[in-house]
């Protein structure tokens, strides 16, 4: 009997000395979870403000590295200037443009962004004079954040169909 008591009470001690800490790498999960959730908030809120709110300004060092960098050809587009005066030439070319965030999701500090851009070409657009032509177009972006800022950016659509439908290509 002696023996059965010792035997319960050590059991009961063991169970109500161990504690149920989460371990270290579900933390790390979970904040890294978290800072996508973040990351995806605030990445699809600046741009829906920047295309359809005309609010370019949000191209700062609150919302942007201050490398921010956009892959293009035949160079790079670099620093929160460049990338500024960038997208808003298509600010500029397409004054009532629609811009819609399909789908975004990612994984760490990276994002995919599907999007679909429609507008009537009725202004300057990088010193093409406007056409009047609709542009319907989709593409995807792959992002890159750093320290909860968009760091890079690199746009993919189908450009023959872009310059065919600004009348830039002949479309056969």
């Amino acid at each position: 009997m002696k023996n059965l008591i010792t035997l319960l009470s050590l059991t009961l001690l063991v169970a109500f000395s161990c504690e149920n800490k989460p371990d270290a790498k579900y933390l790390e999960l979970a904040d890294a979870e978290k800072q996508l959730d973040t990351n995806l908030t605030l990445y699809k809120t600046v741009w829906d403000k920047i295309i359809n709110d005309r609010q370019i300004d949000l191209i700062n060092e609150t919302n942007f590295d201050s490398n921010i960098t956009a892959i293009s050809l035949p160079e790079n587009i670099v620093g929160i200037d460049a990338f500024k005066e960038y997208y808003n030439n298509y600010l500029t070319g397409f004054p009532e443009a629609e811009f819609t965030i399909i789908d975004a999701f990612g994984q760490g500090d990276k994002i995919v962004k599907h999007w679909h851009f429609k507008g009537t070409h009725n202004g300057d657009f990088f010193g093409i004079p406007a056409s009047g032509r609709s542009l319907d177009i989709a593409g995807t972006t792959l992002v890159k954040m750093k320290d909860g800022k968009i760091a890079q950016e690199q746009d993919f659509m189908d450009k023959l169909d872009f310059y065919q439908q600004l009348g830039l290509l002949p479309t056969e």
